[in-house]
């Protein structure tokens, strides 16, 4: 049954440039049976309601919670104010009185009172993290707290050592300049295509130092255009192909590129087919135990499985720790060797993801089904474990909650 929702007030403070209830607009599309009303009229009898307010930024998660939930309830904030309240068709009139009357009267007392810690939410497997979920009072003093943790709530958090602390800072710049001025984020995938289409160009030709300022500057829009999309819930299925599909193809034939390009330097290398070959078998044998491990084994990424798999993402053979080593060999005046290396590499990275997928399917055989150790923290509690420190966040204090 189809859960109906109607907005209750609205802040005048945007967040990336969105008010609170556009942003609760835009992100309740995301989510299946759910009907949008603006009058009390439009709901049938005996239907489910979810009254939301719009001066507060709801994590998606919450939102989702709260949707999926059969009994009524008043879901409250840090300063004692009813933020959401469930209820049924036949008492909308009475409890949406009593919210516009600041949550005063018994009709919403009487409700089962929740907070955020009695939700049911789980870790988030699209982002491979498991972060804290949050509910804040959206205010002009607090506006950069929140575009701050919404940005910082838009990462992955177990991902390559370049996306998690050498991008986040130019990014969140970037992004603001983005919302300031309209750019959206397909615009910026589209412009990462064009360098990601330059840099093969400039490899190809042995032009490796002006292909690689091309790489990174894509790489970094990789960045940027999910940042973006997610701050200003723009995501689309169109925007999710190209940016997944991009991040899939580009690599192997950038190194592909690179390899041919070495003919026009000082250090041609030889056997450049059987190498080529090498990394392509490298390149598709690691996204294959990739995705044999999900596919039949857990429902989450191989590298959230283990703490072990989570540190191994930070440096495994992906685009951006193998630029690392193309620049290396650019910079030593030895292209050759990074083209090596990132052979090398590849047939490393594989034959670990091949012993973790091996140990993966131990695993299910005897204990299924597999857990992501993710399931098994609290961000909170467990700040004391270097891994909670790295691949997750602690909540905001209180004291910071407006």
């Amino acid at each position: 049954m189809s859960t109906y929702i109607y907005i209750i007030g609205e802040s005048e403070t945007k967040i990336w440039g969105l008010s609170g209830q556009e942003r609760l607009q835009r992100m309740l599309r995301s989510i299946k049976q759910t009907i949008l009303v603006n009058s009390i009229e439009e709901i049938p009898a005996t239907a489910p309601v979810l009254f939301l307010s719009a001066n507060y930024l709801f994590d998606i998660r919450v939102l989702t919670a709260l949707i999926t939930m059969q009994s009524q309830m008043a879901l409250y904030s840090y300063h004692e104010m009813p933020v959401a309240v469930r209820t049924d068709s036949a008492q909308a009139r009475q409890i949406l009185k009593a919210l516009l009357d600041n949550g005063t009267t018994r009709a919403i007392s009487a409700l089962p009172r929740y907070d955020l810690k009695d939700l049911k939410i789980d870790f988030q497997q699209n982002l491979k993290k498991k972060d804290p979920p949050y509910l804040l009072p959206i205010n002009q003093t607090n506006r950069k707290l929140l575009e701050a943790e919404l940005f910082a709530g838009s990462y992955k958090g177990v991902t390559d050592l370049v996306t998690k602390w050498l991008w986040p800072w130019p990014a969140y710049w970037s992004t603001h300049f983005c919302v300031r001025y309209g750019i959206q984020p397909n615009q910026v995938t589209l412009l990462s295509l064009v360098f990601a289409v330059l840099a093969g160009i400039a490899f190809w030709q042995g032009y490796f130092g002006t292909g690689l300022a091309m790489g990174w500057f894509m790489t970094f829009l990789d960045t940027v255009d999910g940042k973006l999309a997610r701050v200003t819930v723009t995501s689309s299925r169109l925007g999710d192909i190209l940016d997944h599909g991009l991040d899939i193809i580009h690599p192997p034939i950038w190194y592909f590129a690179w390899g041919i390009g070495l003919a026009t330097t000082l250090n041609p290398i030889t056997h450049l087919e059987s190498l080529i070959w090498l990394m392509f078998i490298g390149y598709v044998g690691g996204r294959l135990c990739e995705g044999a491990f999900q596919l039949w084994l857990a429902p989450f990424d191989i590298f959230i499985w283990r703490k072990l798999d989570s540190f191994n993402r930070l440096i495994t053979a992906r685009r951006n720790p193998n630029l690392i080593l193309l620049t290396y060999g650019w910079l030593t005046g030895r292209p050759d060797i990074g083209f090596l290396l990132v052979i090398i590499w590849h047939l490393l990275s594989t034959a670990i993801l091949s012993g973790r997928l091996i140990a993966g399917w131990r695993t299910w055989r005897h204990h299924r089904p597999l857990r992501s150790w993710l399931q098994d923290i609290d961000p909170s509690q467990d700040r004391n474990e270097l891994a909670v420190r790295i691949f997750t966040r602690a909540p905001i204090e209180s004291k910071n909650q407006g």
